[in-house]
């Protein structure tokens, strides 16, 4: 790329050259945290590499918000580290990271030293890399940004093993909310007391915003120009680019949304996709912060008594468990998973996921944002993206390549299976136990949408009966061999064929054959 968008690289950063050094470290944008790298680096102060690559960039159109904080944060790296003694070269490149470091290594004067990519792509790309440069000149670091290593879990993946499992022994394994060998408070998982609807007038704490500053300007310049046609709006930049900044936005989390994230973590409010979440996802992916130091800020809050203890131990869960559950999937799954479509569905996805603009309410208050931030919360990810897009009998691998670009902590290894094995059931149960779809009522349980919506919640069929519960049921007709199959929902088969009459049922298929042949579809561009 040229490097008329690297000022502030420039201006800071000497160019240097690498056959200078007889060692160098080929740092990823998602590795940028220097404490989860081997003790030696951090002694010896080996030459740092950092490419950005526009293949990359290319690939998906990304949203315009995620390109800019991926590269931001990594320039905002790049600079510290060369405030700390390290030399650095930042290097761009119009081809993928192994074209860059072709242009860049000659091997025979320096060894290459890469960490294992979390996202399979990039990781084959530089083994292949590597193979062909040679195993004694390119060695590779294991990936230390996890808690759990996937070589020893990963062949326990398979239907019937569940995230449950696995975190009861990563908890025992780490100590975390543990009285001796007993879970504090005597139970493993406080799920059942966060499931409250958010009161109305409930005051919920502002998530600060970090002004974006020249470094990042640059960018978003570059982005602008480079990648005018990706997904999404570019009218502000609200996120952390750099570690200190993501500490600060930890701490103000523990201090003022740690101890109503519990209650409220499945709320739905009109006009806040945040609540009390932490959106600190986007700084644990990356490595502006590590998963452990979140949890143990979480821990001390429980332990200090400013956090009750079904909140610290469902945030806990989020990372100690799951988090770290479908990065093993992942590993165990690939590349294989890509592909997974239980359901066989091919349809496009509905247009409202592209431009927001739709008469469900639900629907609207979960697009927009991530229209305008790259961001919503996780049920508004699952109960009502995913949970639509299922009901419309949408390809579940263009869902999957949507939230991939869409949000900006995407990042394969974290969404696939989040999209593929839990949401949309693509795997057909290996991940979860049974399909995450819903009518009307759960949405209408959990939020205020269904107020001001232009559908009527209580209408089950019909010209403005919400659309969720007439589907859902649809869903149930079609897909029972699915819900027979699972002990969990196999009921609702039952009150279709013996609670809902002759008529009932004629009305659900009209109306569900109306609906989606009248929805408006797109794919990418």
């Amino acid at each position: 790329m040229p490097r008329e968008y690297l000022t502030s690289i420039d201006e800071t950063i000497p160019r240097v050259h690498p056959h200078n050094f007889n060692k160098a470290v080929f740092i990823l944008h998602d590795q940028l945290n220097l404490g989860a790298w081997p003790e030696w680096i951090r002694q010896e102060k080996p030459l740092l590499i950092f490419i950005e690559s526009r293949k990359k960039g290319e690939e998906l159109p990304h949203h315009k918000i995620k390109a800019a904080y991926v590269l931001s944060s990594m320039r905002h790296f790049a600079l510290s580290c060369h405030e700390n003694g390290y030399p650095v070269m930042y290097h761009s490149t119009t081809g993928h990271f192994d074209d860059g470091l072709k242009e860049l290594i000659d091997l025979n004067q320096t060894s290459l030293y890469y960490m294992k990519p979390s996202e399979w792509d990039t990781r084959q790309r530089l083994q292949n890399y590597r193979q062909q440069a040679g195993t004694d000149r390119v060695r590779e670091i294991p990936n230390r940004f996890f808690f759990a290593d996937p070589e020893e879990w990963k062949d326990k993946i398979e239907p019937g093993y569940r995230m449950e499992y696995f975190y009861r022994d990563m908890r025992r394994k780490t100590g975390y909310l543990m009285d001796g060998d007993q879970p504090a408070g005597g139970e493993w998982n406080y799920d059942d007391q966060n499931r409250e609807s958010l009161p109305k007038n409930h005051p919920v704490p502002d998530i600060p915003v970090v002004e974006p500053d020249d470094v990042t300007k640059e960018v978003m310049e570059m982005v602008s120009d480079y990648f005018p046609d990706h997904f999404g709006e570019f009218h502000s930049f609200p996120y952390a680019v750099t570690r200190h900044d993501a500490l600060r936005l930890l701490d103000d989390f523990i201090d003022n949304r740690l101890d109503e994230f519990g209650p409220y973590e499945d709320a739905l409010k009109t006009g806040d996709h945040k609540l009390f979440h932490s959106q600190l996802s986007l700084y644990m992916n990356n490595g502006l912060l590590t998963p452990r130091e979140v949890c143990e800020k979480a821990l001390h809050a429980y332990h200090t008594d400013d956090a009750r203890l079904n909140s610290v131990e469902g945030f806990i869960r989020q990372i100690l468990g799951w988090r770290e559950f479908i990065r093993i999937y992942y590993e165990a799954m690939m590349p294989d998973v890509r592909e997974a479509n239980h359901f066989g569905f091919e349809n496009k996805l509905p247009e409202m996921y592209w431009s927001g603009d739709t008469k469900m309410r639900c629907m609207e208050e979960s697009i927009k944002p991530v229209i305008s931030e790259g961001y919503s919360h996780h049920i508004q990810r699952l109960m009502i993206l995913s949970n639509f897009s299922n009901l419309t009998e949408t390809d579940p691998r263009e869902l999957n390549k949507w939230f991939w670009f869409a949000y900006v902590d995407a990042y394969e290894w974290v969404e696939l299976p989040n999209v593929l094995g839990m949401s949309t059931f693509a795997d057909g149960g290996v991940l979860a136990s049974k399909p995450y779809v819903s009518s009307g009522n759960y949405i209408n349980k959990m939020s205020d949408y269904c107020r001001n919506c232009h559908y009527s919640v209580t209408k089950k069929t019909g010209e403005n009966a919400c659309p969720f519960n007439y589907l859902y049921w649809n869903f149930v007709d079609k897909q029972r061999d699915t819900f027979n199959d699972s002990g969990r929902v196999n009921f609702m088969v039952n009150m279709f064929d013996n609670k809902k009459s002759d008529q009932q049922k004629k009305e659900i298929r009209e109306s569900s054959e109306t609906f989606l042949d009248e929805l408006e579809r797109m794919g990418p561009g």
